[in-house]
């Protein structure tokens, strides 16, 4: 297997022991993105809108330096502290693939990562 640890400085730095993404050279297998501005290091503004946006750009960000993109992508999972918001991300999320869309999972949780409300991961082929 050809195991490559995926790494950018335009998406925010792991706060944890682990990476931006792992390709296997077929396959990248994203970390879970919050809405962190890569530039502070600080959750976006505007609720889970915004941070689905931020999300989802740095995943952009992570697949563009693996060579893919987010319109590659197979299957994608999203984390929500509140299902109750499910309608506001799925806007913002339905804007990043307008046709022929990834699977997709979301799933409710009780907290996420610096308080974010909202993570996203991303499995695509490079």
């Amino acid at each position: 297997m050809n195991r490559k640890v995926v790494t950018t400085q335009t998406a925010p730095v792991p706060v944890g022991p682990y990476s931006q993404a792992v390709s296997n050279g077929t396959l990248v297998f994203t970390a879970g993105q919050v809405g962190l501005d890569p530039n502070t290091g600080k959750l976006v503004e505007g609720g889970v809108e915004a941070e689905t946006r931020q999300a989802l750009t740095n995943l952009q960000a992570v697949l563009a330096a693996a060579g893919t993109s987010l319109d590659k992508a197979l299957k994608v999972t999203v984390f929500l502290t509140d299902m109750g918001q499910f309608a506001a991300m799925n806007r913002v999320y339905a804007g990043f693939f307008p046709a022929e869309p990834p699977a997709r999972t979301c799933i409710g949780v009780a907290a996420l990562p610096l308080g974010a409300a909202v993570e996203i991961e991303a499995v695509v082929p490079v």
